[in-house]
């Protein structure tokens, strides 16, 4: 699956610095590969295995990785299967040297952003992962809007907390109190204060919000 290679690559993210892991345990193909993807302008971390992989410190920038299939241990297709179930969304590039359809597709369908069958050209190569670093880019935007949501939820009181709980659901202000057995002036004022804690500038605001922390918990 041929991608076209585009831009340097330093210049599509300059103030996060991305990079690139890539996990092979073919000590000459690492090599190769980390000489070519930091000519490329990119930071490049290898390993030899996915289980070393796996130990790393965790990175908070945008990153993909460049996977062998065939590995000893947690073959690549495993440690796809391992991130998935983690919800750790980081994007995949397979390189193997025996792909064959159904690993292809296999592989795609969990999310892979591209399946390379060695030797591939270097503007495959290029491409695939100036896309992946690019998708991770747009979601970490999204974990980052996500984290900020739940810590603006995290400083409201319990009872702003349960307050919101049920205006998002629709209740009125004479609703809520019923249900929390509070007056209707104590639920304005906690409705108050609950909408300038969340940052919310109108209810259907406030309702996306409450959607959106429904959805998951970001990453850390």
């Amino acid at each position: 699956m041929a991608i076209s290679s585009a831009v340097d690559a330093g210049s599509l993210f300059p103030p996060l610095n991305p990079k690139v892991f890539v996990v092979d345990d073919d000590p000459s193909v690492r090599d190769s590969l980390e000489g070519l993807i930091s000519a490329r302008g990119w930071e490049t971390e290898t390993f030899a295995t996915a289980q070393a992989f796996l130990s790393r410190p965790q990175t908070f920038v945008p990153s993909c990785l460049v996977l062998d299939v065939s590995l000893p241990g947690l073959s690549g297709l495993e440690l796809q299967n391992h991130l998935v179930s983690q919800g750790i969304g980081i994007p995949i590039i397979f390189i193997t040297g025996h792909g064959d359809v159904p690993m292809t597709v296999k592989a795609m369908k969990a999310g892979a952003m591209e399946f390379l069958t060695k030797p591939f050209c270097h503007g495959e190569l290029f491409g695939a992962i100036e896309l992946a670093l690019a998708r991770s880019h747009s979601a970490m935007g999204g974990d980052a809007e996500l984290r900020e949501l739940h810590e603006r939820h995290r400083s409201l009181s319990r009872r702003e907390q349960e307050v919101m709980a049920l205006v998002v659901k629709g209740s009125m202000n004479k609703q809520v109190g019923y249900e929390l057995g509070i007056s209707e002036i104590t639920v304005k004022a906690h409705r108050g204060k609950m909408m300038r804690k969340m940052k919310a500038r109108s209810l259907a605001e406030l309702v996306i919000m409450g959607s959106k922390l429904q959805q998951r918990s970001p990453l850390n």
